[in-house]
């Protein structure tokens, strides 16, 4: 039965993953093109100080929004918290919670949000601002589950519902993110895949659209006021397919040293590869770095530190804070703070 359905999932991977292919244009990146780019925002400090290599890695709550598949080897329970300092002012939010089912899985509970300060409403006739504010925010929570097939190879997905608000806008929709996660015959490697963002398309819809339509503005003496809806086109999710390899270079009395590849295949950009790795001391502190969007020409992405500190609590519960650093050359640098607690 498993062998089944071990062999239905590799097929549904590979049908999928075809999919951002059939879409992409070998000189078109399509930048820009896609709804809810929040979407493919990186969430927890541990993954983006190793250069957003962590499809294969893995192995704590944020996995949730890497590779669903990670959070089958997560024992006990566990809480995290995300924050991100972005660009422009924008800050971002994460919510990750797990709980180990035993044999029946592991279940997981996501959410992420944006917090962008209100700007003035301006006009052509008012470019000052006409004394109106409106803001902008985005929203996505979604429910994940993975289990193990076998001791080897786990599977997961994370059905979400996203949302999208801008002034008197919005718009939603309904995705799912799919994850592989395999360790190999050969010692310290483990293989992971994942397909992020495969949903519905969006559409903004709302009073914004409603306007005073002139049909000719080269006929004088017509009707220049009427009421027309002018609607925005649907746009489809930022599809991600995503290849990892992590190499256990070595794990003695406490120390380890993790080494990670990823390479990315998403619907709005070309292809790219992020490395990074983590030293971890004692079980106490760990190191890490990376290099994102390799052979990605015009990336304003590149490389990345980070760093964190793991205490015993009380009994088994124990506690985690991370940080980490990214580069964004002539934009500003991104900051992102992650605490956590195994209990």
């Amino acid at each position: 039965m498993k062998s089944n359905i071990t062999k239905f999932i590799c097929v549904l991977f590979l049908t999928t993953a075809t999919m951002p292919a059939q879409q992409f244009i070998s000189n078109v990146s399509k930048r820009g093109t896609t709804a809810a780019s929040f979407l493919s925002i990186a969430q927890g400090a541990r993954a983006l100080g190793m250069g957003s290599a962590f499809v294969a890695v893995a192995d704590d709550q944020s996995a949730m929004f890497w590779n669903p598949a990670g959070i089958a080897d997560l024992s006990g329970n566990r809480i995290v918290f995300d924050y991100t300092q972005w660009l422009a002012d924008i800050k971002y939010n994460y919510l990750g919670a797990t709980v180990n089912l035993g044999s029946l899985g592991v279940i997981g509970l996501n959410f992420t949000s944006s917090s962008i300060p209100e700007m003035s409403v301006t006009t052509v006739d008012n470019p000052g601002g006409t004394g109106e504010m409106f803001g902008v925010s985005d929203a996505a929570v979604g429910i994940t589950y993975a289990m193990k097939l076998t001791d080897k190879f786990s599977i997961g997905f994370n059905p979400k519902f996203i949302y999208q608000k801008i002034w008197k806008m919005s718009a939603s929709a309904i995705a799912i993110d799919m994850g592989v996660k395999y360790q190999t015959p050969f010692d310290g490697i483990t293989l992971g895949m994942s397909i992020s963002n495969f949903g519905s398309k969006m559409r903004l819809l709302g009073n914004n659209t409603l306007v005073l339509y002139d049909p000719d503005i080269f006929t004088t003496g017509n009707n220049q006021h009427i009421p027309a809806d002018a609607r925005t086109d649907e746009w489809t999710l930022p599809l991600n397919f995503k290849v990892g390899i992590a190499y256990d270079v070595f794990s003695i009395e406490g120390n380890r040293l993790v080494l990670a590849v990823d390479a990315s295949h998403p619907s709005d950009n070309y292809e790219s590869v992020d490395v990074g790795g983590e030293y971890v001391f004692n079980d106490f502190v760990s190191l890490r770095g990376g290099y994102k969007s390799l052979f990605l020409q015009n990336a304003e992405e590149r490389f990345t530190l980070g760093f964190g500190i793991q205490q015993a609590l009380i009994g088994n519960t124990q506690l985690k804070v991370d940080y980490a650093y990214q580069d964004y050359q002539r934009l500003n640098n991104v900051q992102k703070f992650s605490i956590g607690i195994i209990f």
